[in-house]
């Protein structure tokens, strides 16, 4: 095989490596998977297990509702959303605890107490097995599980 062609291989190879890297994580626990979306500019991460009470579901969705969060890039737009979907795959790399993953205009970090994922303006999400808190960003403001403004 000559070098050209070994390139050649290996290169798509390494793209596809980089690419799932780029493309989520899920969290040491596997509790949490976040994924982000390039067509859309969106991270959405998905919980497995709650031991809270969830956000009250909107009588509009008829789907599951209060373990996935989306927020979307550079705007104050982020919450719990209705969905019949999932982007828990663990297929996706661990992001250890005290690490960050950042990816366009997200940025996350894992600790042993959760993630925490935010936008540049601020709007993003705190997620945990016990609490789901929805940051708001500079026009401020949290909501929590329960319903409560921090």
């Amino acid at each position: 095989m000559s070098i050209v062609m070994a390139i050649a291989w290996i290169a798509p190879a390494a793209q596809a490596q980089r690419r799932t890297l780029d493309a989520g994580f899920r969290t040491p626990s596997g509790n949490i998977h976040c994924r982000y979306f390039d067509f859309d500019a969106t991270l959405r991460c998905d919980l497995k297990r709650i031991v809270n009470r969830p956000l009250p579901r909107p009588k509009s969705c008829d789907g599951e509702f209060g373990r996935a969060f989306e927020v979307f890039a550079g705007k104050n737009e982020t919450g719990p959303i209705c969905h019949g979907d999932t982007v828990l795959d663990d297929q996706l790399p661990v992001l250890d605890y005290g690490a960050r993953w950042q990816r366009g205009d997200f940025s996350c970090q894992s600790e042993r107490t959760g993630i925490l994922c935010v936008n540049s303006v601020g709007a993003g999400f705190k997620l945990s097995r016990s609490s789901q808190t929805v940051l708001r960003g500079k026009s401020g403001g949290a909501k929590s599980a329960g319903g409560r403004v921090d």
